[in-house]
């Protein structure tokens, strides 16, 4: 109003009367210096608040969890467990931290720490880990379908991927992607020779993300050239790969040590029984080169036929004995030198095992 005046309404300072025109800006001058006394006393009452962590602090809300968490389908168990995770952990942001993948494992891997210290009994501990697994499984499931595809130039060194070229497939490793074009180990064939695929050769380049995310792209071979990992197929760069079907689990590369039997399925003579199986006693070793809760990669010395079942042993370091699963193979390729990768999926997995895996794949085990 008072601005309103000084522009409008000139009249109101008449040359004539100074007193009343000196009386009108010195109630200005004091209604300018009351607003600049009120809002420092309020900026110190808020810094205040905020030091001494009073009622000014942002509190947990329960209504705002349960919004965050709508888009993921979890059901009322699963919703309590990501409550405890996020009240344990201070988060007041629940959306926020849900759309941090580092920050969501970092709250997890607390919560898997504290329930292996709290819980009473170790059955109630496999029982509470399974379900906290579950949620994370459950977030990184919805998380994934909407994934954005890298650009080929942002595939990182160590990469590990498998190369598609006339029909037959073989594991590689990114060495590096400077330059003109994508460097990849040089497959070899099932005695170890090097295969050098000729200038031109179309080839497809396959591979997954750190958080399970499995892209495509189709490339061309642009030469073979000497690096000093040895010799190097060079590709041609892409664009913008194309997102695979999403797995349903994330999967971490690993080299751990494994032992596997084969199993026979055989008919029981009483029918209502149904199939039995029965576990070969010959023990064959390998290493599980990549791990999901729903199958693994085997590197072995051995050709295992598609279809085969196994029982699968690994060492867990958070167990006294190794950790066992019943597999399927459903493919495999070549691994290099006198070697055989396996892809398998996971048929019977015992909780205490699924809890292992998982704890492997997330890292949640590790200092």
């Amino acid at each position: 109003m008072i601005f309103y005046l000084l522009q409008n309404d000139v009249s109101y300072f008449k040359e004539d009367n100074p007193i009343a025109g000196m009386a009108v800006l010195i109630g200005i001058g004091g209604i300018v210096l009351i607003a600049l006394l009120v809002n420092l006393l309020k900026n110190g009452l808020n810094l205040g608040s905020r030091k001494g962590g009073g009622a000014a602090q942002r509190r947990f809300s329960t209504f705002a969890l349960h919004r965050a968490a709508k888009p993921y389908g979890l059901n009322h168990d699963q919703i309590k467990v990501l409550e405890y995770v996020f009240k344990s952990g201070g988060v007041t942001d629940p959306a926020h931290t849900l759309s941090l993948p580092a920050v969501l494992d970092k709250h997890f891997k607390r919560a898997y720490k504290q329930i292996e210290k709290s819980a009473n009994t170790e059955e109630e501990a496999q029982q509470r880990l399974a379900l906290l697994f579950s949620v994370r499984s459950a977030i990184d499931m919805v998380q994934n379908t909407t994934a954005q595809a890298p650009t080929t130039q942002q595939l990182s060194a160590n990469q590990a991927a498998v190369l598609t070229a006339n029909q037959e497939s073989y594991s590689v490793k990114v060495l590096s992607v400077k330059g003109d074009g994508i460097l990849v180990d040089c497959p070899r064939n099932a005695i170890g020779s090097l295969i050098r695929f000729p200038r031109g050769t179309r080839v497809t380049l396959a591979f997954f993300t750190k958080t399970n995310k499995g892209f495509s792209f189709n490339s061309q071979v642009l030469g073979v050239t000497d690096t000093s990992f040895g010799p190097a197929l060079q590709l041609s760069h892409s664009g913008r790969p194309k997102a695979m079907t999403q797995r349903r689990f994330r999967r971490r590369q690993s080299v751990l040590a494994c032992g596997y039997y084969f199993v026979r399925i055989e008919e029981a003579k009483n029918k209502k029984s149904g199939p039995r199986m029965t576990v070969e006693a010959k023990r064959y070793t390998g290493s599980v080169v990549d791990i999901s809760a729903g199958g693994c990669a085997i590197k072995t010395s051995i050709s295992v036929p598609v279809g085969a079942r196994l029982k699968i042993e690994f060492e867990y370091f958070r167990s006294v004995l190794p950790v066992a699963a019943l597999g399927q193979v459903l493919r495999t390729n070549r691994g290099g030198i006198g070697s055989t990768i396996m892809h398998i999926k996971f048929l019977k997995v015992p909780r205490k095992t699924m809890n292992a895996i998982n704890t492997i794949v997330f890292e949640y085990g590790e200092e």
